[in-house]
Protein backbone atom coordinates (compact mmCIF):
# COMPACT_ATOMS: atom_id res chain seq x y z
CA UNK A 1 0.00 0.00 0.00
CA UNK A 2 0.96 3.58 -0.77
CA UNK A 3 2.64 5.14 2.51
CA UNK A 4 0.20 7.47 4.12
CA UNK A 5 2.69 10.46 4.66
CA UNK A 6 2.72 11.25 1.34
CA UNK A 7 -1.21 12.27 1.36
CA UNK A 8 -0.75 15.14 3.50
CA UNK A 9 2.31 16.96 4.09
CA UNK A 10 0.92 20.16 5.20
CA UNK A 11 -1.17 21.26 8.64
CA UNK A 12 -1.19 24.23 11.15
CA UNK A 13 -2.70 22.15 13.79
CA UNK A 14 -2.76 18.55 15.07
CA UNK A 15 -4.58 16.85 12.46
CA UNK A 16 -5.93 13.32 12.09
CA UNK A 17 -6.23 10.94 9.41
CA UNK A 18 -7.48 7.56 8.59
CA UNK A 19 -6.03 5.19 5.60
CA UNK A 20 -9.36 4.05 4.55
CA UNK A 21 -7.29 1.36 2.07
CA UNK A 22 -5.47 0.09 5.48
CA UNK A 23 -9.00 -0.03 7.11
CA UNK A 24 -10.49 -1.98 4.82
CA UNK A 25 -8.24 -3.93 4.72
CA UNK A 26 -7.78 -4.27 8.33
CA UNK A 27 -11.74 -5.20 7.89
CA UNK A 28 -11.79 -8.54 5.75
CA UNK A 29 -8.16 -9.25 7.79
CA UNK A 30 -10.49 -9.37 10.89
CA UNK A 31 -12.95 -10.74 9.43
CA UNK A 32 -10.68 -13.95 8.27
CA UNK A 33 -9.58 -14.39 12.04
CA UNK A 34 -13.62 -14.73 12.94
CA UNK A 35 -13.73 -17.56 10.80
CA UNK A 36 -16.38 -15.96 9.16
CA UNK A 37 -18.88 -15.35 12.41
CA UNK A 38 -20.23 -12.20 12.45
CA UNK A 39 -18.60 -9.10 14.18
CA UNK A 40 -20.60 -6.45 16.04
CA UNK A 41 -18.61 -3.43 15.73
CA UNK A 42 -17.43 -1.85 18.82
CA UNK A 43 -18.22 2.05 18.41
CA UNK A 44 -15.96 3.26 21.33
CA UNK A 45 -13.20 2.13 19.11
CA UNK A 46 -13.81 4.36 16.30
CA UNK A 47 -16.02 7.17 17.52
CA UNK A 48 -16.39 8.34 13.97
CA UNK A 49 -20.43 7.69 12.90
CA UNK A 50 -19.41 7.48 8.96
CA UNK A 51 -16.83 5.10 9.70
CA UNK A 52 -19.02 2.81 11.85
CA UNK A 53 -21.50 3.02 8.89
CA UNK A 54 -18.06 1.92 7.00
CA UNK A 55 -17.53 -1.31 9.04
CA UNK A 56 -21.26 -2.30 8.63
CA UNK A 57 -21.19 -2.35 5.00
CA UNK A 58 -18.45 -5.31 4.67
CA UNK A 59 -19.97 -8.50 4.85
CA UNK A 60 -20.79 -10.61 8.42
CA UNK A 61 -20.60 -7.38 10.50
CA UNK A 62 -24.03 -6.76 12.07
CA UNK A 63 -24.61 -4.38 14.72
CA UNK A 64 -23.10 -1.96 17.18
CA UNK A 65 -21.47 -2.90 20.53
CA UNK A 66 -22.16 0.73 21.91
CA UNK A 67 -20.72 2.48 25.12
CA UNK A 68 -23.50 4.62 25.95
CA UNK A 69 -27.45 4.57 25.59
CA UNK A 70 -27.62 8.55 25.03
CA UNK A 71 -24.93 7.38 22.10
CA UNK A 72 -27.53 3.97 21.14
CA UNK A 73 -30.23 6.70 20.54
CA UNK A 74 -28.48 9.06 18.37
CA UNK A 75 -26.67 6.11 16.07
CA UNK A 76 -30.33 4.49 15.93
CA UNK A 77 -31.53 7.54 15.18
CA UNK A 78 -29.44 7.65 12.38
CA UNK A 79 -30.41 4.70 10.44
CA UNK A 80 -28.08 1.78 12.66
CA UNK A 81 -31.13 -0.65 13.41
CA UNK A 82 -28.89 -2.90 16.55
CA UNK A 83 -27.30 -1.10 19.53
CA UNK A 84 -26.06 -3.51 22.01
CA UNK A 85 -24.84 -1.14 24.75
CA UNK A 86 -21.85 -3.04 26.46
CA UNK A 87 -22.07 -1.25 29.28
CA UNK A 88 -24.74 -1.15 32.33
CA UNK A 89 -26.48 2.65 32.59
CA UNK A 90 -27.89 4.82 35.50
CA UNK A 91 -29.02 7.30 32.76
CA UNK A 92 -32.41 8.02 33.39
CA UNK A 93 -33.53 10.66 31.26
CA UNK A 94 -32.18 7.88 28.12
CA UNK A 95 -33.18 5.24 29.42
CA UNK A 96 -36.84 7.02 29.80
CA UNK A 97 -36.25 8.06 25.86
CA UNK A 98 -36.35 4.80 24.74
CA UNK A 99 -38.71 2.75 26.62
CA UNK A 100 -41.38 5.55 25.43
CA UNK A 101 -40.23 4.98 21.82
CA UNK A 102 -40.96 2.01 20.36
CA UNK A 103 -38.44 1.85 17.29
CA UNK A 104 -35.58 3.24 20.27
CA UNK A 105 -36.90 -0.08 22.34
CA UNK A 106 -36.79 -2.61 19.25
CA UNK A 107 -33.14 -1.61 18.73
CA UNK A 108 -31.22 -1.15 21.74
CA UNK A 109 -30.12 -3.58 24.14
CA UNK A 110 -29.30 -2.83 28.03
CA UNK A 111 -26.49 -4.51 29.40
CA UNK A 112 -27.18 -5.92 33.23
CA UNK A 113 -25.25 -7.88 35.94
CA UNK A 114 -27.16 -7.09 39.07
CA UNK A 115 -30.61 -7.81 40.11
CA UNK A 116 -30.67 -4.00 40.99
CA UNK A 117 -30.21 -2.86 37.10
CA UNK A 118 -32.81 -5.40 36.15
CA UNK A 119 -35.69 -3.98 38.86
CA UNK A 120 -34.65 -0.50 37.92
CA UNK A 121 -34.92 -0.54 34.14
CA UNK A 122 -38.06 -2.53 34.86
CA UNK A 123 -39.38 1.14 36.20
CA UNK A 124 -39.46 2.75 32.92
CA UNK A 125 -40.79 0.03 30.70
CA UNK A 126 -44.04 0.48 28.60
CA UNK A 127 -45.91 -1.56 25.68
CA UNK A 128 -42.82 -2.41 24.21
CA UNK A 129 -40.43 -4.77 26.43
CA UNK A 130 -36.49 -2.98 27.27
CA UNK A 131 -33.96 -5.79 25.94
CA UNK A 132 -31.45 -7.18 28.30
CA UNK A 133 -28.49 -8.93 27.72
CA UNK A 134 -26.43 -10.64 30.85
CA UNK A 135 -23.00 -9.42 30.97
CA UNK A 136 -20.68 -12.27 32.58
CA UNK A 137 -17.41 -12.32 33.90
CA UNK A 138 -14.61 -13.68 31.93
CA UNK A 139 -11.71 -13.06 34.20
CA UNK A 140 -8.92 -15.77 34.69
CA UNK A 141 -10.23 -17.19 38.40
CA UNK A 142 -7.54 -18.80 40.40
CA UNK A 143 -8.22 -19.17 43.66
CA UNK A 144 -8.03 -16.08 45.02
CA UNK A 145 -6.11 -14.38 42.01
CA UNK A 146 -8.32 -12.67 39.45
CA UNK A 147 -6.85 -11.75 35.89
CA UNK A 148 -8.77 -9.56 34.09
CA UNK A 149 -11.38 -6.58 33.80
CA UNK A 150 -13.33 -6.25 36.96
CA UNK A 151 -16.56 -6.02 35.45
CA UNK A 152 -19.34 -8.37 36.01
CA UNK A 153 -20.48 -9.89 39.37
CA UNK A 154 -21.92 -13.19 37.94
CA UNK A 155 -19.24 -15.38 37.19
CA UNK A 156 -20.71 -18.88 37.24
CA UNK A 157 -23.65 -21.03 35.80
CA UNK A 158 -25.89 -20.81 38.77
CA UNK A 159 -24.96 -17.04 39.22
CA UNK A 160 -26.05 -16.41 35.71
CA UNK A 161 -29.08 -18.65 36.27
CA UNK A 162 -30.32 -17.39 38.91
CA UNK A 163 -29.83 -13.96 37.04
CA UNK A 164 -31.83 -14.58 33.87
CA UNK A 165 -35.10 -16.25 36.00
CA UNK A 166 -34.82 -13.09 37.84
CA UNK A 167 -35.21 -11.12 34.46
CA UNK A 168 -37.31 -13.50 32.50
CA UNK A 169 -39.68 -13.08 35.08
CA UNK A 170 -39.84 -9.45 35.70
CA UNK A 171 -42.69 -7.60 33.42
CA UNK A 172 -41.54 -4.93 30.94
CA UNK A 173 -38.27 -6.68 30.16
CA UNK A 174 -36.86 -9.16 27.33
CA UNK A 175 -34.20 -11.11 28.01
CA UNK A 176 -32.72 -11.60 24.34
CA UNK A 177 -29.03 -12.04 25.13
CA UNK A 178 -25.26 -12.62 27.07
CA UNK A 179 -21.83 -11.11 26.34
CA UNK A 180 -18.54 -12.67 27.24
CA UNK A 181 -15.83 -10.02 27.04
CA UNK A 182 -11.99 -12.19 27.95
CA UNK A 183 -10.26 -8.84 28.05
CA UNK A 184 -6.99 -10.44 29.59
CA UNK A 185 -7.23 -12.60 26.06
CA UNK A 186 -8.54 -9.91 23.21
CA UNK A 187 -6.88 -6.63 24.57
CA UNK A 188 -2.96 -7.50 26.15
CA UNK A 189 -0.60 -7.73 23.69
CA UNK A 190 1.10 -11.57 23.72
CA UNK A 191 4.60 -9.73 24.14
CA UNK A 192 3.98 -8.71 27.87
CA UNK A 193 5.53 -11.04 30.23
CA UNK A 194 3.84 -14.42 30.96
CA UNK A 195 0.58 -13.24 28.69
CA UNK A 196 0.89 -16.20 26.25
CA UNK A 197 0.33 -18.77 29.52
CA UNK A 198 -2.52 -16.27 30.66
CA UNK A 199 -4.40 -16.71 27.46
CA UNK A 200 -3.87 -20.10 27.01
CA UNK A 201 -5.49 -20.69 30.93
CA UNK A 202 -8.28 -17.93 30.16
CA UNK A 203 -9.04 -19.97 27.34
CA UNK A 204 -9.10 -23.09 28.62
CA UNK A 205 -11.36 -22.00 31.34
CA UNK A 206 -13.49 -20.43 28.90
CA UNK A 207 -14.16 -23.21 26.85
CA UNK A 208 -14.71 -25.66 29.69
CA UNK A 209 -17.20 -22.73 31.16
CA UNK A 210 -18.91 -20.77 28.55
CA UNK A 211 -21.24 -23.33 27.02
CA UNK A 212 -22.60 -24.37 30.66
CA UNK A 213 -23.79 -20.69 31.74
CA UNK A 214 -25.30 -20.12 28.27
CA UNK A 215 -27.28 -23.45 28.90
CA UNK A 216 -27.92 -21.86 32.93
CA UNK A 217 -29.40 -18.71 30.76
CA UNK A 218 -30.99 -20.43 27.91
CA UNK A 219 -33.60 -22.15 30.72
CA UNK A 220 -35.00 -18.77 31.23
CA UNK A 221 -34.77 -17.04 28.07
CA UNK A 222 -34.46 -17.91 23.51
CA UNK A 223 -31.49 -15.78 23.31
CA UNK A 224 -30.75 -14.00 20.28
CA UNK A 225 -27.55 -13.63 20.64
CA UNK A 226 -24.51 -14.67 22.77
CA UNK A 227 -21.49 -11.83 21.90
CA UNK A 228 -17.83 -12.67 22.51
CA UNK A 229 -13.99 -11.53 22.26
CA UNK A 230 -12.36 -8.71 21.02
CA UNK A 231 -9.58 -7.48 18.08
CA UNK A 232 -7.22 -9.77 19.65
CA UNK A 233 -9.33 -12.85 20.34
CA UNK A 234 -11.23 -13.14 17.22
CA UNK A 235 -9.13 -15.92 16.02
CA UNK A 236 -10.02 -17.97 19.04
CA UNK A 237 -13.39 -17.26 20.45
CA UNK A 238 -15.43 -18.21 17.00
CA UNK A 239 -14.08 -21.62 17.32
CA UNK A 240 -16.41 -21.43 20.89
CA UNK A 241 -19.62 -23.24 20.07
CA UNK A 242 -21.44 -21.22 22.86
CA UNK A 243 -20.70 -17.82 21.21
CA UNK A 244 -22.41 -16.39 18.17
CA UNK A 245 -21.15 -13.58 17.21
CA UNK A 246 -17.85 -11.70 17.81
CA UNK A 247 -17.29 -8.05 18.69
CA UNK A 248 -14.52 -5.90 17.56
CA UNK A 249 -13.34 -2.50 16.64
CA UNK A 250 -9.79 -1.27 17.28
CA UNK A 251 -7.98 -3.30 14.63
CA UNK A 252 -9.67 -1.21 12.29
CA UNK A 253 -7.38 1.41 12.94
CA UNK A 254 -4.98 -0.36 14.76
CA UNK A 255 -3.83 1.81 17.39
CA UNK A 256 0.22 1.39 18.99
CA UNK A 257 -1.31 -0.48 21.97
CA UNK A 258 -2.25 -3.63 19.63
CA UNK A 259 1.82 -3.86 18.22
CA UNK A 260 2.55 -6.69 20.32
CA UNK A 261 -0.20 -9.04 19.55
CA UNK A 262 0.69 -12.45 17.18
CA UNK A 263 -0.89 -12.87 14.00
CA UNK A 264 -3.06 -9.81 14.28
CA UNK A 265 -3.13 -9.26 10.18
CA UNK A 266 -4.11 -5.77 10.75
CA UNK A 267 -1.76 -2.37 9.65
CA UNK A 268 -1.75 1.39 11.17
CA UNK A 269 -5.14 2.73 9.64
CA UNK A 270 -5.15 5.98 11.85
CA UNK A 271 -2.22 8.87 13.12
CA UNK A 272 -2.52 12.07 14.07
CA UNK A 273 -0.20 14.45 12.54
CA UNK A 274 1.29 17.88 14.09
CA UNK A 275 3.38 20.14 12.81
CA UNK A 276 7.33 21.56 14.13
CA UNK A 277 6.85 24.78 15.54
CA UNK A 278 10.43 24.84 16.96
CA UNK A 279 14.01 23.79 16.52
CA UNK A 280 15.97 24.51 19.64
CA UNK A 281 19.01 22.28 18.19
CA UNK A 282 19.46 20.12 15.49
CA UNK A 283 18.60 16.83 16.71
CA UNK A 284 15.44 18.76 18.87
CA UNK A 285 11.86 19.56 17.01
CA UNK A 286 9.42 20.59 19.20
CA UNK A 287 6.10 19.68 17.58
CA UNK A 288 2.64 22.04 18.46
CA UNK A 289 0.22 20.11 21.95
CA UNK A 290 0.23 16.46 21.19
CA UNK A 291 -0.05 15.11 24.87
CA UNK A 292 -3.19 12.81 23.89
CA UNK A 293 -2.69 10.35 26.55
CA UNK A 294 -4.12 7.15 26.56
CA UNK A 295 -6.88 5.91 29.45
CA UNK A 296 -5.12 3.33 31.45
CA UNK A 297 -2.61 2.43 34.33
CA UNK A 298 -0.42 5.12 33.75
CA UNK A 299 2.83 4.64 31.56
CA UNK A 300 4.57 4.97 29.01
CA UNK A 301 2.73 2.84 26.90
CA UNK A 302 0.28 5.36 26.99
CA UNK A 303 2.07 7.90 25.07
CA UNK A 304 1.20 9.03 21.20
CA UNK A 305 4.76 6.66 19.49
CA UNK A 306 6.16 9.42 17.01
CA UNK A 307 5.80 7.37 13.48
CA UNK A 308 6.97 9.39 10.66
CA UNK A 309 9.88 10.25 10.01
CA UNK A 310 11.23 7.35 12.12
CA UNK A 311 13.78 7.33 14.78
CA UNK A 312 12.26 10.31 17.28
CA UNK A 313 11.56 10.14 20.71
CA UNK A 314 10.25 11.88 23.51
CA UNK A 315 12.65 13.67 26.02
CA UNK A 316 12.02 11.09 29.40
CA UNK A 317 11.26 14.29 31.45
CA UNK A 318 8.43 15.48 29.68
CA UNK A 319 7.04 12.95 27.18
CA UNK A 320 4.25 14.39 25.33
CA UNK A 321 3.03 17.90 26.36
CA UNK A 322 0.00 20.03 26.44
CA UNK A 323 0.79 22.44 24.32
CA UNK A 324 3.75 21.67 22.70
CA UNK A 325 5.99 18.19 22.14
CA UNK A 326 9.74 17.97 22.12
CA UNK A 327 11.39 15.26 20.20
CA UNK A 328 14.81 14.21 19.54
CA UNK A 329 16.98 11.57 17.15
CA UNK A 330 18.77 11.90 14.22
CA UNK A 331 15.53 12.60 12.48
CA UNK A 332 15.13 15.72 13.67
CA UNK A 333 17.69 16.96 11.69
CA UNK A 334 16.29 16.93 8.19
CA UNK A 335 12.83 18.26 9.79
CA UNK A 336 11.87 22.43 9.35
CA UNK A 337 9.33 24.27 10.69
CA UNK A 338 5.57 23.43 9.46
CA UNK A 339 7.05 19.64 8.87
CA UNK A 340 4.52 17.26 9.85
CA UNK A 341 5.30 14.45 12.72
CA UNK A 342 2.91 11.37 12.19
CA UNK A 343 2.12 10.05 15.77
CA UNK A 344 -0.36 7.20 16.09
CA UNK A 345 -2.33 6.68 19.64
CA UNK A 346 -1.92 4.32 21.93
CA UNK A 347 -5.87 3.32 21.68
CA UNK A 348 -8.14 3.64 19.18
CA UNK A 349 -11.32 5.91 19.63
CA UNK A 350 -10.02 7.51 22.06
CA UNK A 351 -7.82 10.18 19.75
CA UNK A 352 -11.02 11.19 18.12
CA UNK A 353 -11.96 12.68 21.34
CA UNK A 354 -9.53 15.05 20.30
CA UNK A 355 -10.28 15.61 16.94
CA UNK A 356 -13.46 17.73 15.22
CA UNK A 357 -12.75 15.65 11.84
CA UNK A 358 -10.80 12.73 10.24
CA UNK A 359 -8.90 14.07 7.35
CA UNK A 360 -9.45 10.62 4.67
CA UNK A 361 -6.72 9.16 2.53
CA UNK A 362 -6.54 6.45 -0.10
CA UNK A 363 -4.03 5.91 -2.78
CA UNK A 364 -1.86 8.29 -1.43
CA UNK A 365 -4.29 11.31 -1.62
CA UNK A 366 -6.21 13.50 0.48
CA UNK A 367 -10.10 12.07 -0.11
CA UNK A 368 -12.25 13.84 2.27
CA UNK A 369 -13.36 14.85 5.75
CA UNK A 370 -15.81 13.37 8.14
CA UNK A 371 -16.94 14.32 11.57
CA UNK A 372 -16.18 12.61 14.53
CA UNK A 373 -18.64 12.02 17.15
CA UNK A 374 -17.43 15.17 18.46
CA UNK A 375 -17.53 17.18 15.40
CA UNK A 376 -20.96 15.78 15.46
CA UNK A 377 -21.32 17.98 18.96
CA UNK A 378 -21.46 14.51 20.27
CA UNK A 379 -20.06 13.89 23.88
CA UNK A 380 -21.01 10.58 25.46
CA UNK A 381 -18.44 9.88 28.22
Amino acid sequence: MTEPWRALTKAGVPTAVVDLDRFDANAAGMLRRSGGMPIRVASKSIRVRSLIERALSFKCYQGVLGYSVAEAIWLVRNGIDDVVVAYPTVDEESVRTVAADPTLAAAITFMVDLPEHIDWLARFAQDVPLRVSIDVDCSLRLVALSIGAHRSSVHTADEAGRLAAHAAATPGLALVGMMFYEAQVAGVPDNKAGMRIVKKLSLDQLTRDRGAIRSAVEEHASLEFVNGGGTGSLHTTHLDPAITELAAGSGLFSPASFDGFDDLRVEPAAWFVSPVTRKPRADVVVTFSGGYLASGAADRSRLPTPTHPSGLSYFLQEGAGEVQSPLRGKAARDLELGDLVWFRHAKAGEMCERFDEIVLISDGQVTGRVPTYRGEGKNFG
